[in-house]
């Protein structure tokens, strides 16, 4: 296409800031450069197993990782789960905006791309929502951002791979140990008999972790050995589990 007939798309259909969601000049990519100043970024010191941001650059592992162990190899969170990017999320999952996924994937990318690529998976394993969540809504997010992850990483995506058994409460209502206790059980191998040895599991937000551990289990319980999780945004966690 040429510049004019590019003009004309763009003032038609505008390409705007996944964050903030006003229009962005055209050409431009990602988030408003107003946007873009305000992400929080998961850095260093992080958490050895989950990837959360530490206070102490002398601790290894987080709080709630010490006192409640994760099954999983390691995690990958890009965004602290706060400010734009949380109504950001918001927005991709409630709101229809799924063409955020993309500006998601980008900043995985950023933040984490050589060391996926050297992780040399096996598989891509989008965290499940209940089947009458997704008519409900349409999709799933979790399986939007594994879709564009699949074509980034030239890994394959299996997003039948986990089942959500049984419809569960908000996660969002409940405490850290009611999160436990509303996941307990709910995901299972669905119908797939692709032989998987290193997976990794992908979720819009972390917060307790109770979601990316029961899938975890589920994987595990299929004889999959080595387990990896990426989310967009991780939360501040409960320093104590109870």
């Amino acid at each position: 296409m040429n510049k004019v007939t590019n003009g004309i798309i763009n003032l038609l259909y505008p390409t705007v800031c996944p964050v903030c969601g006003g229009v962005l000049a055209y050409g431009e990519k990602g988030g408003c450069g107003s946007c873009e100043k305000t992400l929080q970024w998961v850095t260093e010191p992080s958490c050895l197993k989950c990837g959360k941001m530490l206070d102490n650059d002398e601790d290894e592992y987080c709080s709630d990782c010490r006192e409640i162990p994760k099954s999983y190899d390691k995690g990958f969170p890009v965004f602290c789960y706060e400010g734009p990017i949380k109504d950001s999320l918001y927005a991709f999952k409630y709101k229809n905006q799924r063409h955020q996924a993309a500006f998601y994937v980008d900043s995985i990318f950023k933040r984490y791309g050589e060391e996926l690529n050297s992780l040399n998976l096996s598989g891509i394993v989008p965290v499940p929502v209940h089947k009458q969540k997704k008519r409900t809504r349409g999709y799933n997010q979790a399986e939007l951002i594994a879709t564009e992850l699949s074509k980034r990483l030239n890994v394959p995506v299996f997003p039948n791979y986990l089942e959500r058994t049984r419809k569960t409460n908000p996660q969002k209502e409940l405490d850290a140990n009611e999160r436990m206790k509303n996941l307990k059980n709910a995901f299972k191998i669905g119908e797939n008999d692709v032989k998987l040895d290193k997976v990794l599991i992908v979720d819009d937000i972390y917060t307790s972790g109770a979601t990316i551990e029961a899938c975890t289990q589920a994987l595990k319980n299929k004889g999959i050995r080595n387990i990896y999780y990426v989310s967009v945004a991780i939360g501040k966690g409960y320093s104590v589990w109870k």
